[in-house]
């Protein structure tokens, strides 16, 4: 990670702009906090990537949030529509007014999370395989340069986690999304974060993907229809819940349950006020006198 970060540090200063690759389905959670701070005023580019995976209309919305942000610029993107795709090299010239011309090339940084999606892009932009792709996370290994048009280099880099995810439902959405490796986490718990979730905002899915007759109360019980249905069954008709997890996650991931976004702008503002006054509170707390202290005076 501490070499990661020092190689892209010394690749920004050679480059006019990035363009980070989000999963749209987690706008927020796949934004990379380090790379906020390594940036600077560097223009950027950022690509809602597997859009056709999220919901259309929180999409929408996160494009407006993020664009209020100086010098950002947005595009939802999917290797299922080539056409957002294609608009790559027209958005990196307008960020660039000034910059771009008769002989000039322009270098791009891009970087994101594992699993985000980044190198088929690269390989959809540059018209052949030049870079590593899987459905497993952390394929891109090394930095590489790759021409994708007459005047545009991309400086490829590794998928970057940061060391600390301040958010735990962040935690929970990367890992859910398939950005955190499955040997690191515990499916069932992943999957009673995503019941949990989908139970309130997308049920009618549920519904239809499962065949339900109706929707269950909790995401424990979930999990057990699930179960039920898909015959995740141990001897005595016991469920399976680690299979039963296996398999709805893979639902999710790949986009069988429909098109799912599992942050919108407002539960993540919510959620930093929660973190911000629960901060306020710790260091409140390590203020206050020690009794025992005290009494011991």
């Amino acid at each position: 990670m501490h070499k990661a970060s020092k190689e892209i540090s010394k690749t920004l200063s050679q480059v006019d702009l990035v363009i980070e690759v989000l999963d749209a389905r987690i706008p927020f959670s796949s934004n990379n906090p380090m790379l906020e701070k390594l940036r600077k005023n560097k223009p950027c580019l950022k690509l809602l990537n597997k859009s056709d995976l999220a919901d259309p209309l929180i999409t929408k919305a996160w494009q407006g949030s993020l664009e209020t942000q100086h010098g950002v610029k947005t595009l939802a993107t999917s290797t299922a529509q080539p056409k957002s795709i294609q608009q790559i090299p027209r958005l990196i010239q307008t960020l660039l007014p000034t910059r771009h011309g008769k002989g000039r090339v322009l270098r791009a940084m891009i970087t994101g999370i594992p699993n985000a999606g980044k190198s088929t892009l690269i390989n959809k932009l540059a018209g052949k395989t030049v870079s590593k792709t899987g459905n497993e996370p952390a394929i891109t290994k090394s930095q590489q340069q790759i021409k994708i048009s007459n005047n545009i280099i991309l400086h490829d880099t590794p998928g970057l986690l940061w060391p600390k995810i301040e958010n735990n439902n962040s935690g929970y959405r990367l890992a859910v999304t398939g950005a955190i490796k499955d040997t690191a986490t515990d499916n069932e718990d992943m999957a009673l974060f995503a019941a949990e979730y989908l139970l309130v905002y997308y049920p009618e899915l549920l519904t239809a993907r499962y065949q339900l007759p109706g929707l269950p109360n909790t995401a424990t019980e979930l999990l057990e229809s699930i179960g039920r249905r898909r015959g995740c069954l141990k001897a005595g008709g016991q469920i399976e819940y680690d299979k039963a997890s296996k398999l709805f996650l893979t639902d999710i991931r790949s986009g069988a349950l429909g098109a799912i976004s599992f942050e919108t702008p407002e539960i993540i503002e919510t959620e930093l006020t929660e973190l911000t006054e629960l901060a306020i509170k710790q260091e409140q707390k390590k203020k206050r006198p020690d009794k025992r202290d005290h009494r011991k005076s």
